[in-house]
């Protein structure tokens, strides 16, 4: 993979020099403005940086569906065996006879639930070893603990006279591919994950370099969100929460707000736009009571603006919006009109608030529809109702926007947390 940083006067400027160099297939991977330097940093705009990456050319996931043809192959002709073994027993008495005094032939290759227990057992240590690798262990080299007894470490694979080199890795990457598929990652991804390991693999690699090479990638990939913004001088922060209904985001304002008012002793303000539901006012303004922070209920853009202005001393102004079906053009041309209204004075966000149990089909739609309304990073909720993240990961690769937070239950303002890409990517490679 080759990354780089594009600094221009804006985003698109940025992007525009970061395709002519790196091609449109570049993944954008992180934009930040950046301050000017001295002298006369005073006198000069701020910029954009872009860091961008893009992919080498890959042929491998050839020689991956070639592994996967072979590994059917082979399943079929073991499960026929049986067979042939029953129509030859009877005449195969006296050469039984004889190949019990010959030596012992060496053991059959591992099933695939070998390998399965094989990776499982490693992902178990996966965090421990990754960290050593990336330079990013908590002690020092010359502190590190001695290595694991020889019983934690997981068999290795028997190898059968004749069975070509790479056949435990090709075992391996096709159980990893499995994994991931089980795990709801598209397809495509999971072929350039695939394809990647493969293709920088080595003769005589270890197993531990495969995994490696998918783990690092999908971290990079996960990237790191800003999170919520500091209070700029020239005023609060003005942080719109949009997202389709039944999604969670009341309760997810009322998470935030807690942490900040609470945990961070910040000055935080409540509005509501959602007019719409029954008692969605009525919800936020019981929280409000409860973190005694002032709320208010906003019925047009003029509304919003004075409100922005009454509690221009909070460090945070949290607005809800209504929720509602990502198709009406009505709607999100009125939220648009909300977050267009505030002067350059409010430091502005929006966070885009989308389920862990929406399909992906759906969820590439509501991205792309509220794409028309702002930049946004995102919020995934009720990661406690799904067994399977692959959609994250999804989601993160189309859209190109952060994953700043997760919710995973009612409790405010527990269970709420800042996205972690190692955490979520070990469970997505099959680790507990």
């Amino acid at each position: 993979m080759i990354i780089k940083k594009f600094v221009g006067k804006n985003e698109e400027e940025a992007t525009s020099l970061a395709k002519k160099d790196l091609g449109e297939n570049l993944v954008i991977m992180n934009v930040r403005k950046v301050k000017a330097k001295p002298p006369f940093a005073f006198l000069k705009s701020k910029r954009v940086e872009v860091t961008a990456a893009i992919e080498e050319e890959d042929p491998g996931m050839e020689r991956i569906r070639k592994i996967a043809r072979a590994q059917d192959s082979a399943q079929q002709k073991a499960a026929a065996q049986p067979e042939v073994q029953a129509a030859s027993q009877t005449t195969a008495q006296p050469a039984a006879a004889a190949q019990a005094k010959a030596p012992a032939q060496p053991a059959p290759a591992p099933s695939t639930t070998a390998s399965a227990v094989n990776i499982e057992a490693k992902l178990d240590n996966l965090q421990n070893m990754l960290e050593k690798k990336l330079g990013t262990a908590a002690e020092p080299k010359k502190e590190e603990k001695p290595a694991p007894a020889p019983e934690a470490k997981p068999a290795e694979p028997v190898q059968t006279e004749g069975e070509e080199p790479d056949r435990e890795t090709s075992r391996f990457l096709r159980l990893l591919y499995n994994t991931m598929i089980d795990n709801d990652i598209d397809e495509k991804y999971v072929n350039e994950l695939v394809s990647n390991a493969d293709k920088i693999g080595k003769p005589g690699a270890k197993l531990d370099h495969y995994l490696s090479a998918v783990y690092q990638k999908m971290i990079l990939r996960f990237g790191k969100a800003d999170g919520i913004a500091e209070r700029a001088a020239k005023g609060p922060v003005v942080i719109f929460f949009i997202g389709p209904t039944g999604v969670g985001k009341t309760t997810t304002i009322a998470k935030v707000a807690s942490s900040l008012s609470v945990n961070d002793k910040k000055k935080v303000a409540l509005l509501t736009t959602d007019t719409y539901r029954i008692a969605a006012a009525d919800q936020l303004r019981t929280y409000a009571s409860i973190l005694e922070v002032p709320f208010r209920v906003i019925y047009s853009e003029d509304e919003l603006l004075i409100a922005c202005d009454d509690f221009k001393d909070c460090d945070y102004i949290l607005v809800d919006t209504a929720g509602h079906s990502h198709k009406s053009e009505e709607l999100l041309a009125r939220q648009r009109s909300y977050m267009a209204c505030l002067p350059e004075t409010f430091t502005k966000q929006c966070f885009l608030v989308v389920s862990a149990t929406t399909k992906y089909k759906d969820l590439k739609k509501i991205v792309d529809n509220y794409k028309t309304v702002s930049d946004f990073q995102l919020i995934f909720t009720k990661l406690d109702e799904t067994s399977t993240l692959g959609s994250l990961y999804n989601i993160r690769c189309y859209s190109e926007s952060p994953i700043a937070f997760v919710t995973c239950g009612q409790n405010v303002p527990d269970d709420i947390e800042t996205f972690n890409a190692q955490r979520i990517v070990k469970q997505l490679l099959g680790g507990e």
